[in-house]
């Protein structure tokens, strides 16, 4: 399924601005583009865009309340200083199985005061020698990396790291952010 067609289905006779939580997990976007997301999200706190075959986050429209950004699993190498101008109270940052080769594609998250945690998880960029020591060096302003703190203490989860929960049925899992 398109993004587009799958941001109206996840809308569901909603308007863009009661929506507070978006995952569009898994659907196709046309050219590695972000696709059907506007300004008109202005109360989305959660974005989740894992495994949809982004490779730039070029499109990613202003979105001032957004905290919780999933872009896992893409391919996405760089354009990152946009993230900075668009989304400045992001808290969450999930970049884990992406592109990114080297530290200095990641300097423009230095211009988000709020990123408390960064996942970096298979890409490139962790093979690099001193490469936690230079990301908490770079980002002074990170908590967590790759869900671990500087001194190599596990995230809690009242850390608002994704936990596992049981749904009322107890039928399976589903992933939720606290």
């Amino acid at each position: 399924m398109d993004m587009k067609k799958r941001v109206s289905l996840e809308l569901r006779h909603r308007s863009p601005t009661e929506v507070q939580e978006l995952v569009l997990d898994n659907c196709r976007s046309g050219e590695g583009k972000i696709e059907g997301i506007t300004e008109e999200f202005s109360n989305l706190e959660l974005l989740s865009l894992i495994n949809v075959g982004l490779t730039s986050v070029a499109d990613i429209p202003k979105l001032d309340k957004l905290k919780k950004l999933e872009l896992s699993d893409n391919r996405i190498s760089g354009g990152l200083e946009l993230l900075s101008e668009r989304l400045v109270n992001l808290t969450h940052l999930n970049l884990s199985g992406n592109k990114f080769k080297d530290i200095g594609t990641l300097e423009p998250l230095k211009k988000l005061p709020q990123l408390k945690s960064l996942d970096l998880f298979n890409c490139e960029v962790t093979n690099l020698a001193d490469y936690r020591d230079s990301i908490f060096k770079l980002l002074p302003q990170l908590t967590y990396l790759d869900g671990y703190d500087i001194d190599d203490c596990e995230a809690s989860d009242s850390d608002g790291e994704v936990v596992d929960e049981e749904d009322e049925e107890g039928l399976g899992k589903k992933k939720s952010f606290i």
